[in-house]
């Protein structure tokens, strides 16, 4: 099954973090684990967006499952930082959902991600996307 790419760059979306002490580990910097909290976070706020109540797929037997996430760390965020975490989808096919993901304060970019994402029944079988999401 083909990925294609969304025609023309496809919209950026954005979701606010502030990071609090319980983000910190000992040296007052994010723990690497909590980027993936983030970047999940806007994940579901991406879905949310798109109309989906994940609530609802899941009721009929569906869910999104993370099938491989590759990632950087390229500068740490500290306490009370302003954050934002920036989603946007590099492919799709039937099954299948690549997205971008940065965590960046102001210009600059703490941490990218790119996360494949794909739906599956609750018995863990591949099923096709939402509709709302085929493209």
């Amino acid at each position: 099954m083909t990925d294609t790419a969304p025609p023309g760059p496809a919209p950026v979306h954005g979701f606010d973090v502030r990071v609090y002490y319980e983000d910190t580990d000992m040296a007052g910097i994010v723990y690497h684990a909590n980027y993936l909290k983030y970047i999940e976070r806007a994940r579901s706020d991406w879905v949310r967006e798109q109309g989906l109540d994940q609530n609802a797929m899941r009721a009929a037997g569906v869910v999104f499952v993370v099938r491989r996430i590759e990632c950087d760390y390229l500068a740490p965020a500290r306490y009370d930082d302003a954050l934002v975490v920036r989603t946007q989808v590099e492919s799709m096919s039937r099954v299948r959902l690549v997205m971008v993901q940065q965590v960046v304060r102001g210009d600059a970019v703490l941490f990218r991600a790119r996360v494949t994402a794909a739906c599956a029944t609750l018995a863990g079988r591949p099923t096709r996307l939402p509709e709302a999401l085929t493209p």
